[in-house]
């Protein structure tokens, strides 16, 4: 597959970060946090400062900067020293929902609640029991397949870079 270069388009680009953030939204994550999220990965730059992320999406520094915290702890953006300077840099890892996923542990996590919400139900015996237990063994069986679902994604990911290099 060849690569198509076409013109940038800022208005295109705004339309698509709010749309983003939208869709975010839509999932549970903050509508800050998302629109943060969506200029970081539109941004060709190695990374943006809050400033910069605050100045692009015309809003304060202070909601920058709470979205940054909750980004910064789901794994979702990276924050690096600039040199020679007190400020950060953020910015969106080229592998940020892969990662994301398998470093959070989310799902380990979720299964282990459901696990609880069985014993408090008094097992897996009731209507309440079963529904909850499916759900913590799903919970578990997407943990276990997220390595390999990972390695699967790399090979694919690899491919293409080389399809659209060549």
């Amino acid at each position: 597959m060849t690569r198509i270069e076409v013109p940038r388009d800022e208005e295109a680009v705004r339309r698509f970060v709010e749309q983003f953030a939208l869709s975010f939204s839509d999932v549970g994550v903050p509508r800050m946090a998302a629109r943060v999220l969506g200029a970081l990965m539109v941004t060709d730059e190695p990374g943006l400062t809050a400033g910069e992320i605050a100045e692009r999406l015309g809003v304060s520094a202070a909601a920058i900067s709470g979205a940054l915290r909750y980004l910064l702890h789901v794994n979702l953006v990276l924050r690096e020293p600039v040199p020679n300077s007190r400020r950060d840099r953020y910015h969106a890892p080229d592998d940020i929902w892969y990662t994301a996923a398998v470093q959070s542990g989310v799902y380990q996590k979720l299964g282990e609640m459901m696990h609880q919400g069985v014993l408090a139900v008094g097992g897996d015996a009731s209507p309440a029991g079963t529904r909850m237990a499916d759900m913590r063994d799903f919970l578990f069986f997407v943990q276990d397949e997220m390595a390999a679902l990972v390695e699967r994604w790399n090979e694919t990911r690899q491919r293409k870079h080389e399809e659209r290099a060549g």
